[in-house]
């Protein structure tokens, strides 16, 4: 994401379980984590440095999933992103990226993730740049070669269409009242140009004019507002480092509600302005639900938190930063059981710390994202609602080894379905790898789970961390080699007998499970930048 599914109806999984899916500007080149992750990019270097009038060609940094995605020989330490919204949300909106970074290998070229908009001009360091396109890249020429380790500034004009492109999912929303974004897990380059790959956090500034009578909000926190004619620019700065598919831009006839969460933390809801009344119950819950995870993980990690109530048809829920994306459908009326919507903003709430926080430096290691973010939303709903975490997990286990079959074991997951670059949010990385965390809870004990817990999301804050780091911390906070165990746990392809529990028995994968199942074509499951709507029950 992340995006959260639901299940169908109220009544299908009355003892908690979700049904099983179908389907800002400094230098900041510290430690491992920040290296953009050396063995990923290995392989990708060696393509920055090519022989000049070489062909433009995509890159990427390795990523197994999405070889393509993001780009090697720099790393972007800001964005300064400005949109001017014309008051239709089927008409481009006019954009300039300006991107600041530090090389890491000298450039005579270099790539941009970018696909669906026009580029007007580019400038590199205040120079005209050349360009082209080679698939989804902006491939740009600077006018003299930029050496290792300097500062440059990338400036882009561009224009940025909200109307999706056939085969290109995700990027702008269209809500009913304007626009809001959903860029996971590949999707902020179909937005702005940008090195889209989670393993390059970088601050970012948000600029959004809009003609009167619209509300822009976006991640981090407002620091102007400027009114010029008939229209008004808002600006919201970051404080942490945020990777490119968890931005958020809501551009709408709106209303920008305020409440306190712990500790003075300022709290901010997105409504259309006619659904604040209805809506205000579900919202008023927020920072209980803040103060429930900070008892479990510690202080919340940012500046603000909220929710971005989308009056559209996602099929989704998802975790952008600071500003999480909710469906207007899963609070209206009846349709879902409140315990069960309780859990799902605390499942997008708890990436705040899995996922946003601590991002994943390779797709492969989505599990950490959505296993965690499905372990905290079943955790909210036994303690909160009696929902039993074990009958959920026995479930889980039941259906695990079909899962397998189908999407891969949670820290090896199989690429994406053609088409579908969403389909990587399979119940395997949801269900299968909260299961997961229950072993491991039963392997090493409750108190020295609730201390890895606790401390990876201390240590791995505002930065990247792989499976490789989780176990490690694991292995020395038990005191026990843990390599085993979560080779077991996270690789193999059938689940492994799960301690304390030698009765429970997986389910042998069949025609719908195995091997061969497809992703749920379900809109509600399938679209879910993460999983679907009935995959997780919470990026």
């Amino acid at each position: 994401m992340l995006l959260t599914p639901r299940p169908q109806t109220p009544e299908a999984s009355s003892h908690g379980s979700r049904p099983a899916v179908p389907s800002r500007f400094r230098l900041r080149l510290r430690g491992p984590r920040r290296l953009k992750a050396t063995a990923l990019l290995a392989s990708a270097v060696s393509v920055c440095l090519l022989a000049a009038g070489a062909p433009a060609t995509p890159v990427g940094v390795g990523d197994r999933l999405f070889p393509y995605l993001g780009n090697p020989g720099y790393d972007v330490q800001s964005y300064d992103l400005s949109f001017t919204y014309p008051g239709s949300n089927s008409k481009p909106l006019q954009a300039v990226t300006t991107i600041n970074a530090v090389t890491t290998a000298a450039l005579d070229h270099f790539n941009l993730d970018f696909a669906h908009g026009k580029v007007e001009s580019v400038r590199v360091d205040g120079e005209p740049a050349t360009f082209t396109s080679a698939g989804e890249d902006l491939v740009v020429t600077p006018d003299k070669v930029l050496p290792a380790g300097s500062w440059t500034r990338i400036t882009v004009r561009h224009t940025s269409d909200p109307v999706p492109a056939k085969g290109q999912d995700g990027g702008w929303v269209q809500t009913s009242d304007g626009l809001a974004m959903a860029n996971q897990a590949d999707a902020a380059h179909l937005v702005f140009p940008c090195n889209d790959h989670p393993s390059d956090k970088a601050l970012f500034t948000f600029r959004i004019t809009a003609p009167d009578g619209y509300t822009a909000v976006a991640n981090g926190l407002p620091a102007d507002r400027e009114r010029a004619g008939k229209s008004t620019t808002w600006t919201y700065r970051t404080r942490h480092p945020m990777a490119t598919e968890l931005a958020q831009v809501s551009i709408g006839r709106s209303s920008v509600l305020h409440r306190t969460g712990p500790h003075g933390l300022p709290v901010r809801d997105v409504v259309r302005t006619e659904d604040r009344k209805e809506l205000e119950p579900w919202l008023a819950k927020t920072p209980g639900q803040i103060a429930w995870m900070e008892s479990k993980v510690g202080r919340y990690p940012f500046e603000t938190y909220g929710i971005l109530m989308a009056d559209a048809s996602t099929g989704f829920e998802l975790e952008t930063q600071t500003l999480s994306l909710f469906e207007k459908e899963l609070f209206a009326g009846n349709t879902y059981p409140a315990w069960y919507v309780d859990s799902i903003m605390v499942h997008e709430l708890s990436h705040q710390w899995f996922g946003d926080s601590v991002s994943p430096r390779a797709w492969s290691d989505l599990w950490l994202n959505e296993g965690h973010a499905t372990w905290y939303e079943a955790l909210y709903a036994e303690e909160k609602a009696g929902k039993p975490m074990e009958k959920r997990m026995k479930a889980a286990y039941s259906a695990s080894d079909g899962w397998r079959a189908a999407g891969g074991p949670p820290a090896a997951p199989k690429g994406p379905e053609p088409g579908q670059k969403i389909s990587i949010f399979r119940p395997n990385v949801y269900d299968g790898a909260a299961l997961a965390l229950y072993a491991l809870r039963q392997e090493i004990g409750r108190p020295a789970f609730e201390q890895l817990e606790r401390s990876w999301v201390s240590l791995h804050r505002d930065g990247t961390a792989n499976t490789a780091d989780y176990e490690r911390l694991a292995s020395q906070i038990s005191g026990r080699d843990l390599s085993g165990f979560f080779k077991a746990w996270l690789y193999a392809e059938k689940t492994p007998p799960m301690p304390g529990h030698p009765d429970w028995k997986p389910t042998a994968p069949d025609a719908k499970h195995g091997k061969n199942a497809k992703p749920s074509k379900n809109t509600k499951a399938a679209r879910t930048g993460k999983a679907a709507k009935t995959a997780k029950a919470g990026k």
